[in-house]
């Protein structure tokens, strides 16, 4: 309350010193804007070539926009970061916040820029409810100090009988991991973190949905002065009409959004069954190329579930899945070979790279590779023209994503030179290999601590995947960058 009626006064006296500098004018003056967010793979971490994140994209395109150096202060729990604000080591909050009532007593929100459902979480075969009722008498753990814990009170209200316990030091994917691993019935999970660790834990399932399109946004301590709000705004804004807000979407959460589960469950048997006789050969392939290995692999999977006599009805064989045309482009003499499949699949791909113009950088340029190594460079080349005609922008793969598919249409296909193409089958294919990528890099992080696989169905065990991975959100898996 103290702490409050501080912030109030602060508010009163800023508000009647009109020769006070506004906030956003200290900041340009300083030269320095500092966010407070938090480590986790939806909004900030520290990736291979350093800090990553969708709301670290956002706020140093807007620091940059400001003209000012970024600093970033990070958290372990949301309940860390009203403090931050309050006692001014933050001048906004980037965190992925949703905007709730209890919140906006003490926090002023900006421009939404994203939206969130809020799901309620069990694991598969212990027994999904169809209301809330069902839930009564059973465990639920959620993240405290989050729109999570304000959701379960607003249910208590309701549902007075409801019993649940809230975690002040883990975070959702930490709960999610308890669900998967039977130490709790059930948590709350935005839709954005259930989609990136379903992938790791493909039991898990949304039992109930809590809240559809819950609104995420910057948060500013209130004191009166929204300069820095009203910039964060227009900034917001502006990337929205640029698409810049879609290509950060589409970079941290676009692989996630569809979702197999079936095809996860024998991706992870497969890994432990079919994978280990042919690493080596992938990861020596990798060195040669330059290529990481574990890229060359999901792409192996995409292309025949790592099966050496794969044979497709076009012709297509080998774990690579190389054309005759494609064969005979690298001299390669048996396809159905696994060392030489693998060695010609990952230099043909790294021609497909070398190929992409110097003007798309990653993770564009290694999600157009993939797709030329599908569908052939020269669609690439005719969807980029696409891009062009359409006003996008062809160095970015979330709008060459958006003109593949028309390849297939004959308005599209009878203006290009290289005609028609099924376009829509590199778009499904590099979504695949992503989902694959972000798999191995999961369960090779901490693989030295893993036990060994008692048999082909060890991969369902959830036991053993969290073994294998001890990191607290495995968030720099999530980008599928720096490759």
């Amino acid at each position: 309350m103290l702490r409050l009626l501080m912030v109030a006064f602060l508010a009163v006296m800023m508000s009647t010193c009109s020769s006070s500098p506004s906030m956003l004018e200290q900041i340009i003056e300083q030269g320095e804007l500092r966010v407070v967010t938090r480590d986790t793979p939806t909004s900030y971490f520290v990736g291979p070539d350093g800090p990553a994140g969708p709301e670290y994209d956002l706020v140093s395109g807007f620091a940059e926009a400001l003209g000012v150096s970024l600093v970033i202060e990070t958290v372990d729990s949301v309940s860390e970061i009203l403090p931050y604000l309050a006692e001014g080591r933050a001048h906004m909050a980037a965190a992925g916040l949703s905007i709730t009532d209890s919140r906006r007593e003490v926090l002023d929100f900006g421009h939404p820029y994203y939206a969130v459902d809020m799901h309620l979480i069990y694991k598969l075969g212990t027994g999904k409810p169809r209301s809330i009722p069902e839930v009564i008498g059973r465990s639920i753990e959620v993240v405290a100090g989050s729109s999570h814990s304000d959701m379960i009170r607003s249910l208590s209200r309701v549902y007075p009988d409801l019993e649940w316990s809230e975690n002040d030091t883990d975070e959702v994917a930490d709960l999610l991991t308890k669900v998967a691993l039977g130490e709790v019935d059930f948590t709350i999970a935005d839709s954005t973190e259930f989609n990136i660790q379903r992938h790791f834990y493909p039991d898990l399932r949304v039992a109930l949905d809590l809240k559809i399109n819950d609104p995420i946004a910057w948060a500013f301590i209130k004191t009166g002065d929204q300069s820095l709000l009203a910039r964060a705004d227009d900034y917001l804004i502006n990337s929205d009409r640029s698409g810049f807000l879609a290509q950060v979407n589409d970079r941290y959460f676009g692989h996630t959004e569809k979702f197999d589960y079936v095809g996860t469950r024998a991706f992870i048997r497969h890994f432990e069954s079919r994978l280990p006789r042919y690493r080596p050969l992938f990861e020596e392939a990798g060195k040669t190329w330059d290529v990481d290995w574990r890229l060359l692999a999901a792409l192996g999977y995409q292309e025949s579930h790592w099966r050496s006599h794969a044979v497709s009805p076009t012709g297509v064989r080998g774990i690579m899945m190389l054309t005759k045309a494609t064969a005979d482009y690298l001299d390669i003499e048996d396809r159905m070979d696994p060392a030489t499949s693998i060695a010609g699949g990952g230099r043909f791909y790294a021609r497909q790279t070398e190929r992409i113009p110097d003007s798309v950088t990653e993770p564009d340029r290694t999600w157009m590779a993939l797709a030329a190594y599908n569908v052939g460079f020269n669609h690439i080349k005719d969807a980029r023209q696409i891009v062009e005609w359409q006003g996008g922008d062809p160095d970015k793969w979330v709008d060459l994503s958006k003109a593949l598919p028309l390849l297939a249409q004959r308005k599209w296909y009878t203006r290009v030179p290289y005609g028609y193409a099924r376009g829509w089958e590199p778009v499904l294919y590099v979504n695949n290999i992503r989902a694959y990528y972000n798999i191995i890099r999961w369960l090779t992080e901490n693989e030295d601590t893993a036990p060994e696989s008692s048999g082909d169905d060890a991969g369902d065990d959830p036991k053993l995947i969290a073994l294998k991975s001890k990191t607290k959100s495995n968030a720099e898996l999530t980008t599928l960058d720096g490759i």
